[in-house]
C-alpha cells in the first residue's frame, strides 16, 4: 500500500472492500426480544485490550424492489412510519419473517402485498448494511420489471400503516431529482434509485 503524497491515509487499489473482521466479545447481556428485533450489550475487547460496550440492535433482514412499468416509470408507496412522524415516498420493501424464506422469494411476496403486483423479471441490484454502527440489518434491493397486477381474487388486504399506503408512478428520471432535492429521503429508496442510475450510466 501507498500513502497518499500529501494527505493522511492511504491510496487504494481497484480491489478494495469491506472486509470481515471481529474483536473478541468478553460479555453479551440480552435487553429486549421480539419476533421482529432484539437488543443486546456487547463488550467487545479492542487490540490494545481496552473493553468498550456497544449495543447492537438485530431486526429481521430486509429487502426492496425498484419496480418499473414499460414506460419506465417507478413505482413508490407513500406510507405512515410514526417514528419520523412523516409519510415517506419509499420502494416497495419489507422484512424476512417468514421462516425458510429467500430474499426473492420475500421480494415477490411484499410487491403482492403492497402494490397487488406480479414482475415477470427480476433481477439482484444491490446489498446494503442499513446502519452497521449499532444495528445487524441487511438489505438486498432487486429490479422488477414486466409488470402485470395480481387478480382481484388473490389480493391480500392490507393492515395498519399499509392498509393506508398510497401508490405513486413516477418517471424514473424525476424520482432521480426528487432524490437529489430531498424530496425523497428514505436511505433504502434513495440508494436503488441512485444506483439504478448509474448502472444506467455504464
Amino acid at each position: 500500500m501507498t500513502d497518499h503524497p500529501h494527505l493522511p491515509g492511504k491510496l487504494a487499489g481497484s480491489i478494495l472492500s469491506d472486509a470481515e473482521a471481529s474483536w473478541p466479545v468478553s460479555s453479551s447481556e440480552s435487553k429486549y426480544e421480539s419476533p421482529y428485533v432484539s437488543l443486546g450489550i456487547d463488550t467487545i475487547v479492542a487490540p490494545d485490550g481496552a473493553e468498550h460496550a456497544r449495543a447492537v440492535v438485530s431486526p429481521n433482514h430486509a429487502i426492496g424492489i425498484l419496480a418499473l412499468d414499460d414506460e419506465d416509470r417507478l413505482l413508490l408507496v407513500e406510507q405512515y412510519r410514526h417514528p419520523v412522524r412523516r409519510r415517506l415516498l419509499e420502494i416497495p420493501a419489507g422484512t424476512l419473517d417468514v421462516p425458510g424464506e429467500s430474499a426473492l422469494d420475500a421480494s415477490i411476496r411484499e410487491l403482492a402485498e403492497e402494490a397487488d403486483l406480479i414482475a415477470g423479471h427480476w433481477e439482484p441490484q444491490l446489498k446494503l448494511l442499513a446502519t452497521p454502527g449499532y444495528s445487524t440489518e441487511a438489505w438486498q434491493v432487486f429490479t422488477a420489471t414486466d409488470l402485470s397486477p395480481v387478480p382481484e381474487a388473490d389480493r391480500i388486504a392490507r393492515h395498519a400503516e399499509e392498509a393506508d399506503m398510497v401508490q405513486w408512478w413516477m418517471p424514473f428520471d424525476e424520482a432521480v431529482d426528487a432524490v437529489l432535492a430531498g424530496r425523497i429521503s428514505d436511505s433504502l429508496t434513495v440508494a436503488a434509485i441512485l444506483a439504478a442510475q448509474v448502472l444506467r450510466s455504464k
